[in-house]
């Protein structure tokens, strides 16, 4: 696949951390082959569809023609959709993970100054390791705690942490995203990649309840982050409402990256800063984080 990642061969990437929702791709190709087969179908047995359509009761006469032809050509124009879809989720699942985990790392200026930080929802371990790979190089004693709601998830977190030979430096465990269990202004830095968009899916992805869910996620972060500390979150579908939410918490320096194409949907990162004073107004009252 040649050397696109710095000096790593994706090959060696694949090896590590591999198709995380590999049913879904099986489940697109599938469907892409079969809407490809269909369409050969049509273009092969054309006069022949035409023909058992023209003694059909249902088409009038010469309308069969017309019918066939568009039918054959949805089910080529599926097929190319299919697959361009199962090319996208490829490519959102490893490369582009990567790439968007090299940027969140690029966007924290000094990781030598770093003690703790937090992946929220870590996953396979690619913004994690990435994390951690960067407190390595710059030779911090810190640590990156990858957080995640599946305790086997957790189990081969680690696994890859050790084949990055940065296990030294991560440390996973399971937990409630939604009451994180970590005590207030703990991290200097918290990260998330394409995570949050997910807690209270099961509500549907448009309900009340799960944009609630997602604010209190958001909450959480904003608690456990140190006064000054930042937070670099890449995610999903729903980035303007973080934006608002975090805006009513009044974070600082809040940044919203460009436009990227992940999994078929828009993705942005958004970065924002913990004010280092945490009070609201000129009597000093403490904000309520949660």
């Amino acid at each position: 696949m040649g050397k696109s990642a710095g000096n790593r061969d994706w090959t060696q990437i694949y090896a590590i951390y591999g198709i995380q929702q590999w049913q879904t791709l099986v489940f697109l190709l599938f469907h892409a082959f079969f809407f490809s087969l269909l369409s050969l179908l049509f273009l092969i047995y054309f006069d022949q569809i035409c023909s058992f359509l023209d003694s059909s009761s249902f088409f009038l006469s010469g309308v069969s023609r017309l019918t066939a032809g568009f039918t054959g050509a949805v089910t080529a124009l599926s097929a190319v959709c299919l697959l361009f879809a199962a090319a996208n989720f490829v490519y959102s699942d490893v490369p582009l993970q990567y790439e968007m985990a090299q940027r969140m790392v690029g966007s924290v200026g000094d990781w030598s100054c770093v003690k703790t930080a937090l992946d929220l929802g870590c996953g396979r371990g690619i913004l994690l390791n990435a994390v951690a790979t960067q407190l390595k190089k710059t030779g911090s004693s810190g640590r990156v705690v990858g957080l995640d709601r599946s305790k086997r998830t957790t189990l081969s977190t680690l696994r890859t942490a050790k084949l990055e030979g940065v296990q030294e430096y991560v440390t996973c465990r399971e937990g409630d995203v939604k009451t994180l269990p970590f005590g207030d202004n703990y991290f200097d830095v918290v990260v998330s990649s394409v995570f949050v968009h997910t807690v209270g899916k099961e509500h549907g992805q448009k309900s009340v309840e799960a944009a609630a869910e997602r604010m209190r996620v958001l909450g959480e972060i904003v608690r456990v982050v140190k006064p000054g500390g930042l937070c670099v979150v890449w995610d999903l579908l729903h980035v303007p409402e973080y934006v608002r939410r975090l805006k009513e918490l009044k974070m600082e320096d809040i940044r919203v990256s460009e436009r990227v194409t992940a999994f078929m949907a828009g993705s942005h990162i958004v970065t924002f800063r913990k004010p280092s004073e945490l009070v609201a107004g000129p009597r000093e009252v403490r904000l309520d984080w949660r």
